[in-house]
């Protein structure tokens, strides 16, 4: 039950963004573009010069999908205390550095300045609400919503509360995350790391360990998974493709033709230590990759792909729902 929020998820006018930075900036530029007004504040020298061009950048990619009735970059304003930033937010949204201590202090500091019956959402990667909520005055309005970067095109926030949470808060933030665009996970429990880098860092440990050992290149292991399982993850995902491996047999065929070789020592999920040679590696090899490119040229470049992406396949299941109405008709 949401009775005890100030607002419904679909009332929301305003958002207050705590943080500023690169996932609190694409958080911005999210809730801009699905035509919220946004108030946000970061104590940081020459803050609001750094988000008010960030937004400029990401605008062009967000107009590009289609921004929403009313969405404009003039919708932000950025306050000049944390309590002016959420006095008349009807949703928080807290992206400070990933350090406990600032989050719990931080955390706390929102909740006495935020109205009652206000849902204050982290967007924390690594820590759980549990762990940061215990300054809090009213805690049972704290929750976890973890996006990927960058908020404003990757649709994926990954939702839970902590030991102290009340469930009203988890459904009307998974409510306010979905009508707000994203595409939304509500965890049943806390999980260090969560779903999505959990196994993306199983992924990275391996390639660290490649590098390490003198296996493969940074550029093979791209390319690996750019023109491999990178193709099929972005529609399927990694459970639903090892199903089809199975044939008409499907998944139960997969595990039991192919469940023993999990035993065989391919993988190494414990990470490799991360020596000066294996960094200088991973430095110097990520260095040929990006071949002199800029930050911002491959921001453009990453951005131009993630919508085509999005684009074609939102005509492919455009597609497949209208073959399915005419196999109902």
């Amino acid at each position: 039950m949401t009775e005890n929020a100030r607002v419904a998820p679909e009332a929301v006018r305003t958002v207050a963004c705590i943080g500023a930075g690169v996932i609190g900036g694409g958080w911005v530029a999210h809730f801009l573009g699905r035509g919220y007004r946004v108030v946000a504040w970061d104590p940081a020298p020459n803050a609001e010069e750094r988000l008010r061009d960030l937004v400029s950048a990401a605008w062009p990619a967000l107009e590009s999908l289609g921004p929403a009735e009313g969405a404009s970059m003039e919708n932000l304003s950025v306050a000049a205390t944390l309590a002016e930033a959420v006095a008349d937010a009807d949703f928080v949204q807290e992206s400070a550095p990933e350090r406990l201590d600032l989050k719990i202090d931080l955390l706390a500091e929102i909740d006495a300045a935020t109205p009652e019956g206000v849902v204050i959402g982290s967007s924390t990667s690594g820590y759980s609400m549990s762990e940061m909520q215990g300054s809090a005055r009213t805690p049972e309005r704290l929750v976890v919503g973890h996006p990927f970067n960058p908020p404003y095109l990757v649709p994926l926030v990954e939702v839970v509360g902590g030991e102290r949470t009340e469930r009203w808060a988890v459904d009307w933030a998974c409510d306010f995350y979905r009508i707000a665009g994203k595409s939304v996970i509500g965890m049943d429990r806390e999980l260090p790391g969560f779903i999505g880098n959990r196994i993306q860092e199983a992924a990275w440990r391996e390639a660290l360990h490649m590098v390490a050992e003198g296996e493969a290149t940074v550029e093979q292991i791209d390319l690996a998974m750019t023109s491999g399982p990178g193709l099929r993850w972005a529609f399927f995902g990694p459970c639903l493709t090892f199903h089809l491996a199975g044939g008409e047999g499907g998944m139960a065929h997969m595990l039991d033709h192919f469940g023993p070789s999990l035993k065989s020592p391919w993988t190494r999920l414990e990470a490799p230590e991360l020596t000066t040679e294996l960094r200088d590696r991973m430095v110097a090899g990520t260095d040929e990759v990006v071949a002199g490119r800029s930050t911002a040229e491959l921001i453009a470049q990453r951005d131009r792909r993630l919508i085509a992406v999005a684009r074609a396949l939102e005509e492919v299941e455009r597609a497949e729902a209208a073959e399915r109405a005419e196999g109902t008709a």
